[in-house]
């Protein structure tokens, strides 16, 4: 059922563009796709304020997260280097290797699910997954919130962020400050945002051309909407196979989260915001050149053959999701007490 709803979409990308023309790319991109806001999005249940947000800060780049108060969320989702690690999958732990590639923390907040296999169902519960995963930040609810209450700075901040709580230091609210956080971790103004707001003159000729083959080939079955991606769930691999480097045979996907048939090596499509900085691509991080990539979708998820020149154009449309990087000045972290935990190394 799911391939099939991806060849219909396909097929229906394909009408779309005979029926429309080449003269009216924009036209349609302005249906399928939508700029980034330049303002972080309202979360629902979790409302921000600017004390959760600095909160949110500190915690994102504080390593005491972690039980070696080695590895920070920034560690492996580098506000400046993309919102990822520039890794093959990211080292955790006691320098263990983790089993998938990161994904950007850029613009996060308009995906459908976090991590590639949907399994949290927003950024808050993204947050307490690797604090607990021994490969990442080997830690528990309760270490984290003895650490963080034994460190007499972080005291009036949580109560400033969660007024009203008689103890607001608890491992839910630290989650909901990273969430808030990293919803101000957006990208407007890429010049693909530009164009959709009507400047012609924002993607030169060739870019726009990738566009249009990008429509026209139906990439954007699995890559629409604000993110050109990550808003729904699809397998890896429609047409053919990509090989067990690209797509290991042992990661089945969504499969491990809901045990169901029909979600064997079904992903979270990514999102292809800032795609040309955020090498290397697709789960397992096997593959560094944006072109390679390109062509590697049009076998494996269309059944196509591109030319060299409609994977240079494509590839040069997708340059234009590349928007504005987030400042961010790392924040002055309060330091231990006498009664902190001691790291762990082991």
């Amino acid at each position: 059922m799911r391939t099939q709803t991806i060849a219909w979409g396909a097929m229906i990308a394909l009408a779309a563009g005979a029926a429309w023309g080449k003269e009216d790319v924009m036209g349609r991109a302005k249906g399928i796709f939508k700029p980034i806001p330049a303002k972080a999005t309202v979360l629902k249940g979790n409302p921000a304020s600017p004390a959760k947000v600095e909160l949110g800060k500190m915690l994102y780049f504080d390593p005491r997260l972690s039980s070696s108060h080695l590895i920070s969320c920034n560690t492996c989702h580098n506000v400046g280097l993309g919102g990822t690690d520039i890794l093959e999958t990211s080292i955790g732990h006691g320098w263990q290797k983790g089993p998938r590639n990161s994904p950007t923390v850029l613009n996060a907040v308009y995906n459908i699910a976090q991590f590639w296999d949907g399994r949290a169902e927003d950024l808050a519960a993204q947050a307490k997954g690797p604090v607990q995963a021994s490969v990442e930040m080997n830690n528990k609810p309760e270490n984290l919130v003895a650490t963080l209450k034994s460190i007499p700075g972080y005291q009036p901040l949580f109560k400033k962020a969660f007024p009203g709580e008689a103890d607001p230091v608890t491992f839910d609210n630290v989650a909901k400050a990273i969430e808030v956080f990293e919803a101000t971790l957006v990208t407007p103004d890429a010049p693909f945002d530009k164009y959709l707001k009507g400047d012609k003159k924002a993607l030169t000729a060739t870019e726009e051309e990738g566009l249009a083959l990008f429509l026209n080939k139906g990439c954007v079955a699995c890559h629409s909407g604000i993110n050109v991606g990550g808003s729904g769930y699809f397998p890896f691999g429609v047409k053919e196979d990509p090989g067990p480097e690209i797509r290991p045979v042992d990661d089945t996907g969504r499969f491990k989260v809901t045990n169901t048939a029909a979600d064997k090596y079904v992903f979270r499509s990514p999102s292809l915001r800032n795609a040309a900085i955020t090498m290397p691509y697709f789960h397992s991080g096997k593959v560094w050149n944006l072109k390679d990539a390109v062509k590697i979708m049009g076998s494996a998820q269309l059944g196509i053959s591109l030319t060299d020149d409609d994977a240079d154009k494509i590839t040069a449309f997708m340059k234009t999701l590349t928007g504005k990087q987030p400042l961010v000045m790392h924040p002055v972290l309060p330091p231990n007490s006498a009664t902190t935990p001691r790291p762990i190394s082991n």
